[in-house]
């Protein structure tokens, strides 16, 4: 697990940078008053819930989802 969170992690620091869908969801965060590393835990967790949707429907990303 503690592996698996690592690389979440460090996948929500490059996804809050590149994604457009992520960056507007952690700049929305940040705007709101969010300390940055608790919006970068919440990109996390959304990227979990995106993967696990994709996964239980087994689908492709589509951003207009996210």
């Amino acid at each position: 697990r503690h592996a698996l969170r690592r690389v979440v992690y460090m996948a929500a620091l490059t996804a809050s940078r590149s994604n457009p869908v992520l960056k507007a969801f952690h700049q929305r965060l940040i705007a709101n008053g969010k300390q940055p590393k608790v919006a970068i835990v919440a990109v996390a967790r959304k990227i979990m819930t995106i993967l696990s949707a994709m996964l239980r429907h087994n689908q492709p990303w589509y951003p207009d989802k996210a």
